[in-house]
């Protein structure tokens, strides 16, 4: 049988690293970038060639924004001010769920130890009474 969608995302959350967390983040901003300067391409005359519509894209989706390319059409405003929105909110929305991946995995790791540290404790308290029963009793 086939694993649900929630089976194998369980799976990529429990492999997941830092290095495969900045991997996907950059991934996204680059998928973003990539889409809306082919996008721009298409709708702006003004935006040049496909490179520097790339290059736009990609100074805009890390709002470093230099300003050297810049669309010149109503469409390619638009593209650009869905793309500056997208950059400032689907890039730290990924950083945050890959943030709350470490944190749950981090405290599932401490109520483990807590949980193992307390059985400890409970079998010592155990011996003791037990030592105390026999040696008063």
């Amino acid at each position: 049988m086939r694993p649900t969608l929630e089976e194998r995302l369980q799976r990529k959350i429990e492999s997941l690293t830092i290095v495969r967390a900045v991997r996907m983040v950059a991934f996204v901003a680059f998928v973003l970038a990539l889409i809306a300067a082919f996008v721009e391409w298409a709708v702006d005359p003004g935006i040049g060639s496909l490179r520097e519509s790339l290059w736009w894209a990609i100074t805009t989706v890390t709002t470093v924004g230099y300003g050297d390319v810049v669309p010149t059409s109503d469409a390619g405003r638009l593209v650009a001010s869905v793309l500056m929105l997208a950059g400032v909110s689907a890039i730290p929305i990924t950083t945050s769920l890959v943030v709350s991946v470490f944190v749950a995995r981090a405290q599932a790791q401490q109520r483990e130890l807590d949980a193992d540290e307390r059985d400890e404790l409970m079998a010592r308290l155990e011996r003791i009474e037990r030592k105390l029963e026999s040696a008063l009793g």
